[in-house]
């Protein structure tokens, strides 16, 4: 497997975590209090944006020809960071 291949997978495997994540997200939205649950949704509408972000930077990433990956890298870790800093931030109010 080509360091492109394992990277790929790699990310794959942290979006496909990173779902399940916002899936109990979405689940303990819908049980807080009435006040609070547009909070809940106005933040997983921009875990949205910004996981949809990171899966078409993962597309261009597997569409990158082995000589171009590394130069798609970089924007595919600025769009992990934010979608990780997303969730965190997320996870800490939904508590």
């Amino acid at each position: 497997m080509s360091m492109k291949e394992t990277y790929e997978k790699k990310l794959q495997e942290q979006l496909d975590h990173w779902n399940e994540e916002i899936d109990r997200l979405k689940s303990k939205a819908e049980h807080v209090k009435e006040d609070t649950r547009h909070e809940y949704h106005e933040q997983l509408e921009n875990i949205r944006k910004k996981r949809q972000e990171a899966h078409a930077k993962l597309q261009e990433l597997k569409a990158a020809s082995d000589d171009a990956w590394e130069d798609v890298k970089t924007g595919v870790e600025l769009a992990w960071e934010s979608l990780s800093e997303a969730l965190k931030s997320a996870a800490s109010r939904f508590k």
